[in-house]
């Protein structure tokens, strides 16, 4: 399933949810990832203030990846067929 994030906050739902649905507790992924469940809470709290690496920990240990593309729009269609 994709998700489409517009803010940084939208990832905590995201996070929580495949977390759940994976069977994990807070505490599990805090082990796993060499924090204590407190700060676990945390990072899916407000991923909008962790550091990058650990939001791609974050997904890797819940089996997510992170994909970034461009926004199909006018404006990029017609930058592509320029040269740089």
């Amino acid at each position: 399933m994709e998700y489409k994030i517009s803010m940084a906050t939208q990832l905590s739902d995201i996070l929580k949810s495949k977390r759940k649905k994976l069977g994990r507790t807070q505490e599990k992924m805090g082990k796993k990832l060499g924090v204590s469940q407190r700060v676990f809470a945390r990072n899916e709290a407000h991923p909008e203030k962790v550091n990058f690496e650990r939001i791609v920990d974050i997904l890797a240990e819940l089996d997510m990846d992170l994909i970034v593309r461009e926004r199909n729009t006018n404006n990029h269609k017609q930058a592509d067929t320029e040269s740089w």
